[in-house]
């Protein structure tokens, strides 16, 4: 009988190992060909001309350099405000906060924040940043409002990351004299580093895509210049795909995917980059 049993175990983890390994294969698949697809239809638009140009003709002709500099403004500021919070608040949350009632409110605040539609998050920074805090539509507004909606993703992960750290390294550190704000700062964030920039990585990227948050506080359709001050408009690569399909007559599908392709090449080298780092410095942590 207890052979009989075992048979069947190991009939069904090869069988559960089969199904998880063609589910994985599939997700892979779907986005390779996607990849694929973006490239095939957006590469013979990209040259140094497309690059570096302004666009013409409503962005049926000419180039995206003002679009590729708008976005990296926007999501380098993105990146200034949501880092230090975010990663301060999940220590905070991980290392300080006391296990009770507020505590867990908090946690779920953050969670429920975090599925939010993009389009909410507009909405609050128009009515929040554009017009309560006088600031306009600029860089500024909507580098505020993609903070509010990537907060929850870096505060998440960098609470994740820091759990993952066992607590005999804390121990120990405390053992030998160390304060808690040292063991954390020398100890703890330096083991947690790579899970961190992960999630980090993760909540600006979806930020760089996002179109609906940057559609109310400051993205425009037409600009030859990039922005001169935070209090500038700008624009910016997902703004300009959504205006040129949704609002210019007989638009250029070889210029919009060339744009697909610039941005989903920005995002992945960047993720690419961070996922070499995180690669290296897991190979330095021993514990």
């Amino acid at each position: 009988m207890s052979r009989a049993r075992t048979r069947q175990a190991r009939v069904a983890e090869t069988i559960a190992r089969g199904v998880m390994g063609a589910m994985a294969a599939s997700v892979i698949a779907v986005a390779l060909f996607v990849l694929a697809y973006i490239v095939y239809q957006g590469v013979g638009a990209i040259d140094w001309q497309f690059l570096t140009d302004v666009p013409r003709d409503r962005g049926r002709a000419g180039g995206i350099y003002p679009v590729i500099i708008g976005t990296v403004y926007v999501v380098t500021a993105t990146a200034a405000f949501t880092l230090p919070v975010g990663v301060l608040a999940g220590i905070y949350l991980s290392e300080y906060a006391p296990r009770n009632l507020a505590t867990r409110a908090i946690r779920l605040a953050i969670t429920n924040m975090a599925g939010v539609p993009s389009i909410v998050y507009g909405l609050f920074g128009l009515a929040a940043f554009v017009l309560a805090a006088g600031i306009g539509r600029s860089v500024l507004a909507a580098a505020l409002t993609l903070t509010c909606m990537t907060l929850p993703v870096v505060i998440t992960a960098t609470e994740e990351a820091l759990r993952q750290i066992p607590q005999d390294i804390r121990q120990a550190s405390l053992a030998l004299g160390a304060t808690k704000l040292r063991t954390i700062y020398k100890v703890v964030l330096p083991a947690a580093a790579p899970g961190i920039v992960t999630g980090s990585i993760l909540g600006l990227a979806r930020a760089a895509g996002e179109t609906a948050p940057i559609l109310f506080t400051g993205a425009v359709f037409q600009m030859r210049q990039t922005p001169d001050s935070p209090l500038s408009q700008f624009m910016a690569l997902p703004y300009h795909i959504y205006a040129q399909v949704t609002s210019v007559p007989d638009w250029n599908r070889t210029l919009v995917w060339g744009t697909v392709l610039v941005l989903v090449a920005g995002v992945s080298i960047v993720s690419m980059v961070a996922a070499a780092w995180r690669s290296v410095q897991r190979r330095k942590i021993k514990w």
